[in-house]
């Protein structure tokens, strides 16, 4: 593992391209590719890199609260190309505001760091209380698990042999928590399953081989990559209308 990580080959703008390339796989099994079982699972890589770039974010931003106003109103423009695509209205809430509620705790954690170890780790055991229940019950995408995942790629960073806890704890939300498709496997003669969100920790070895460098970035790359979210949702609900009707 340490080897991958010496890697080092990817950077921020790299990580995003590709986490968008697998959201689009995803979103076109939802919508314009039904029954393609390959697009969805593929796609469980998407959500990993995205929390894991939200928290990087949070980390480097020079005006925290300006970093939340931006995807809080791209979470706004995104909720009705979004309830087009799920069908869902109030029942489902778009990622832009799971990430919303994230960035929230992290500010939240960050101040408490500040105070402690202590005060850390109560605020942290509150914290980890309080998102399950937001994430429940404003019913946002991924719910209190997407959460969670930014939290860890919060609490890991820079930590050493960080990536130890990063698989131990998705592997647990990913593995353990989230329900779903199973997949039955065979090796040896010994049968076991294989959660289809489970597929989402083979985004760890692409989120190792980050290498800290923002990549080429400018403020229309930066509106572009916040703008995708909702214009791909749109594009293919116009296209599920022209083809399925």
């Amino acid at each position: 593992m340490e080897r991958l990580r010496r890697l080092k080959c990817l950077n921020a703008l790299q990580l995003k391209v590709i986490a968008m390339v697998l959201m689009l796989c995803d979103h076109a099994w939802g919508t314009v590719a039904p029954g393609r079982g390959w697009l969805t699972a593929v796609g469980r890589l998407a959500f990993p890199i995205f929390a894991f770039q939200l928290a990087e974010g949070f980390a480097l931003t020079h005006d925290r609260k300006k970093y939340l106003g931006r995807m809080f109103l791209f979470a706004l423009i995104s909720e009705i190309p979004f309830d087009l695509m799920t069908g869902e209205g109030l029942l489902h809430q778009n990622v832009m505001f799971t990430f919303c509620e994230a960035l929230l705790a992290l500010m939240v954690l960050d101040r408490a760091r500040r105070r402690g170890k202590v005060v850390f780790a109560l605020t942290l055991a509150a914290t980890l209380a309080v998102t399950w229940v937001v994430g429940i019950f404003t019913f946002v995408d991924y719910m209190y698990y997407g959460i969670w995942t930014v939290i860890v790629f919060y609490l890991f960073r820079d930590v050493k042999w960080g990536w130890l806890g990063e698989l131990a704890c998705l592997f647990y939300i990913n593995w353990e928590l989230i329900g779903g498709l199973v997949y039955p496997v065979t090796v040896f003669g010994v049968s076991f399953d294989i959660p289809e969100q489970g597929l989402a920790l083979l985004a760890l070895p692409l989120i190792w081989l980050y290498n800290g460098e923002q990549g080429p970035h400018s403020r229309a790359i930066q509106y572009a990559c916040y703008a995708f979210y909702p214009v791909h949702i749109a594009v293919l609900v116009l296209l599920t209308r022209i083809l399925y009707g």
